[in-house]
């Protein structure tokens, strides 16, 4: 987290455009996919995940975002028009509360403080992510971005926790799981 605050806001975009650029040439989305993702949180200088909206939204792929009503995630299919509002968290979310319902996505791109080089991820210790993951197809692809490489192991893995299938950095694609290319 020390390490992300420390990104001025020029490094941060630059980094986030180098990291959305690898997941463009890496994963090659195309229009009709389903993709699930995150709106940063300002504050916590979290990667711009507006870059990968407006491409994805801009090719017809179909945009998803997370919603928290009562502690429960939601996932709501957003459009060009969608209205946001700030929420409690300083976390900008559609205004509607209509869970779209879906099950499966080509990809769900997850925020992170930080991963290790098996794909545990951790996140802010809510627990919202593990739940969307368990609730979702197995061929759904779980993909964490992050401004920095993994570490090479995290001690704390609950058995509860649903590791990523890859991360993307500014430099690279990495794989956790052989298989699913």
């Amino acid at each position: 987290m020390q390490q992300r605050k420390a990104l001025s806001c020029d490094e941060a975009f630059f980094l986030s455009e180098k990291i959305f650029q690898n997941f463009i040439t890496y994963f090659k989305p195309y229009a009709g996919q389903k993709i699930h993702i995150f709106v940063p949180i300002e504050k916590f200088n979290e990667i711009d995940t507006q870059i990968f909206i407006n491409y994805f939204l801009a090719q017809n792929i179909r945009v998803y975002v997370p919603k928290v009503i009562e502690d429960q995630l939601i996932t709501i299919e957003v459009f060009n028009d969608t209205v946001f509002e700030i929420n409690s968290w300083g976390i900008s979310e559609p205004v509607s509360n209509e869970d779209s319902g879906e099950d499966y996505f080509h990809y769900v791109i997850t925020p992170l403080l930080y991963c290790d080089r098996n794909g545990n991820r951790v996140g802010y210790g809510k627990g919202f992510y593990d739940g969307l993951f368990q609730s979702l197809s197995p061929e759904t692809k779980k993909i964490g971005v992050n401004y920095f490489d993994p570490d090479d192991s995290i001690d704390d893995v609950w058995e509860n926790d649903i590791p990523l299938h890859y991360l993307v950095t500014p430099t690279e694609v990495l794989s956790f799981f052989s298989g699913l290319e």
